[in-house]
């Protein structure tokens, strides 16, 4: 799977979602349209040419005057605007990104440290996954209420994306199964389709919110004629057009939000297939994933869920979430059957009894960590780059060993928000710090936190510096979520203490600097996670990425005119990009420069970054060369323009 290209696909899917959806309201418009003129005629009224008002006019007695501009404006504006509104306060009720989604339908967030044996499994194979993937370990939720085998990704991006699985697929999933239903919804985060998932649910709830409209209209006419003598009799001069209003809203609305349905359910319906099939390429485990899909068929519940609100998430979900009833014309998801047999040719249609899990089942498998790789070897930027979004059996297998790896002390830091800070204090430390050296550092920390931090950043410091460094970037992966869930005084305080300790010895490293710039991006997307909708034309980015290539083409290249034919070589990518590109002289690209670049270079669209890296690649491949602490680096700039890159395995030249 080519991550950009599938990023790219998800952009224009909802080019022509958006434009079916317009179709859509059009034809609420006209249907509205016609009701308005009958209903006007009825009442002897019709409205201006310059849509000002109502003044007498035909009756029904009368010929109607079908085509009048000054009311099909009105009729148009007034839907628009009502779609509009409903649509953009979904979409702001959603601001907190997948968080916000799963607890909406009684999503409760996996512990950091849990007790119970499912949920360690879940954690486990989600932090897997993530950190094979080079995604940022999404924030896990579980339905406790649940019992149907089902689960859901949800979020703006990447960067704020939730995972939540019901408890009955905790329970009944071995762990090859509930991995192949983490796959399936890993495939969504990266191909693109939660995004597209939140549009859905915001434009569906906008034309939804006519027939709320007309309900509510209706409830007023029923209040207003209750009265007695006058006062019933002009509740009625008031509540029958009210009524008759009401209705036509109901039912025009109702038909409205009857094939916005139908877009929604064949939208879905194509992208869960191309999940399946992501899926298996990930795990290289077809039947994983067809086992969970016939467990779900032997179920009497199935996928089912049963809290309300889970309507309006049912194209989120892993198996359809509902009944569908005419004909499956609103199901989500294709038929069980299919599914099953597009990864088990074999499958009979027969499902199996379902046995409770054994502990063996539960536990996760401990494999042995495979070798790191040596310092300084070649290895291949653009096999690197191409990696993007890829999920294989060999690297979520030598992510579980590196997790394996990793001391309780780290891992339990990683996931706590009380010790996340002072986890990500020792990750940005420079290695090989003396005692005189990490007291000062110690002194800053205790300036701007508290001693406690300090003390706690001290001992995770000395447990990271025994592992490779190539551990840092994984565990700011699994710290994501608990970043997240800092307050707003932790968040400025963490990231004005990082700047202090990065800034202490006068030298800032590449390395450092792009830890940091994980850190601060994840930072900034938890407090705003919208901020990953903005987008910018290359052409508006085209002085930071002079900056950008010329910051990289500096580095490991000291030697007169090294920088300049680097740059050269990099920029070539661009060729006839406006305004051209021009290598920028060492007082433009100071770190400084260089933060406010890639914050403009991640709003970019996902095959312009992808050529980006491409050329950053190649101004860091001047020698011939792209070391391991170069691939390194290269992967946190990544994670800075939220590229997922896997770790490096084997991208030998």
């Amino acid at each position: 799977m080519d991550f950009f290209e599938a990023q790219a696909r998800a952009r224009r899917r909802t080019g022509r979602l958006v434009l079916l959806f317009a179709l859509a309201v059009l034809g609420t418009v006209i249907a509205l349209y016609f009701a308005f003129i009958l209903g006007t005629a009825w009442l002897g009224l019709h409205i201006t040419d310059s849509g000002g008002g109502l003044e007498r006019g035909p009756t029904l007695k009368d010929p109607i005057v079908w085509w009048q501009p000054g009311a099909f404006k009105a009729v148009a504006a007034f839907v628009a605007a009502t779609i509009g509104l409903a649509s953009l306060w979904k979409w702001f009720e959603l601001r907190a990104g997948g968080p916000a989604v799963a607890e909406s339908v009684g999503g409760v967030r996996l512990a950091d440290t849990p007790t119970d044996a499912a949920e360690r499994r879940l954690l486990n194979v989600v932090e897997e996954m993530s950190i094979a993937s080079g995604l940022p370990v999404p924030a896990i939720y579980v339905l406790p209420d649940e019992a149907g085998l089902n689960a859901f990704a949800a979020g703006y991006s990447q960067s704020d994306a939730a995972v939540a699985v019901t408890r009955g697929a905790l329970e009944l999933l071995n762990r090859d199964e509930l991995q192949g239903v983490v796959a399936h919804e890993f495939s969504h985060i990266l191909n693109g389709d939660m995004r597209l998932n939140t549009r859905l649910l915001a434009l569906l709830y906008g034309i939804l919110s006519l027939m709320l409209l007309g309900r509510g209209l209706l409830r007023a006419a029923f209040e207003l004629s209750r009265g007695s003598g006058n006062s019933k009799k002009n509740g009625l001069s008031i509540g029958v057009p009210l009524a008759v209003g009401g209705g036509a809203l109901m039912l025009i609305g109702g038909g409205g939000h009857f094939f916005g349905r139908l877009i929604q359910a064949a939208v879905s319906r194509q992208r869960e297939h191309l999940a399946d099939a992501a899926a298996v390429q990930f795990t290289r485990n077809p039947a994983g994933l067809a086992d969970a899909l016939k467990k779900v068929g032997a179920l009497a519940f199935g996928s089912n869920l049963v809290a309300p609100s889970t309507s309006q998430i049912s194209h989120f979900c892993f198996a359809q979430s509902f009944r569908a009833d005419l004909a499956g014309l609103f199901a989500t998801h294709p038929p069980l059957e299919e599914r099953i047999r597009a990864l088990d040719p074999a499958f009979d249609g027969s499902f199996p009894k379902i046995a409770p899990l054994t502990t063996n089942q539960v536990k996760p498998s401990r494999l042995n960590p495979p070798p790191a790789p040596l310092p300084g070897r070649r290895l291949s930027a653009g096999l690197l780059i191409g990696s993007a979004g890829e999920l294989n059996p060999a690297g979520v297998n030598a992510s579980r060993a590196l997790l394996d790896s990793l001391p309780p002390l780290l891992r339990d830091a990683a996931r706590d928000p009380d010790r996340v800070s002072a986890l990500c204090y020792a990750i940005c430390l420079p290695g090989g710090l003396d005692a005189a050296a990490l007291a000062t550092q110690r002194e800053v920390i205790a300036r701007h936190a508290a001693f406690a931090e300090s003390d706690q950043t001290a001992a995770l410091f000395a447990a990271l510096e025994k592992l490779p460094s190539g551990h840092r970037l994984p565990l700011l992966q699994i710290a994501t979520p608990a970043l997240r869930r800092l307050g707003p005084p932790a968040r400025d305080r963490l990231l004005e203490t990082l700047d202090e300790l990065v800034h202490a010895d006068g030298v800032v490293t590449p390395h450092e600097f792009a830890l940091q710039k994980i850190v601060a991006r994840t930072l900034g997307l938890a407090a705003s996670p919208r901020d990953a909708l903005q987008a910018l034309a290359p052409a508006q980015i085209a002085p930071d990425l002079s900056v950008a290539l010329s910051a990289a083409a500096r580095i490991d290249n000291p030697e007169p005119g090294a920088g300049e034919l680097a740059f050269a070589r990099a920029a070539a990518e661009f060729n006839g990009l406006q305004p051209p590109l021009a290598y920028q002289t060492a007082d433009r690209t100071t770190l400084a420069h260089l933060d406010v670049a890639l914050d403009r270079l991640a709003l970019t669209p996902a095959p312009f970054r992808k050529r980006i890296l491409l050329a950053l690649a190649a101004a860091l491949t001047a020698d011939g060369t792209l070391s391991s602490p170069e691939a390194d680096l290269l992967r946190s700039i990544a994670a800075a323009l939220d590229c997922p890159l896997p770790p490096v395995l084997d991208f030998a030249s």
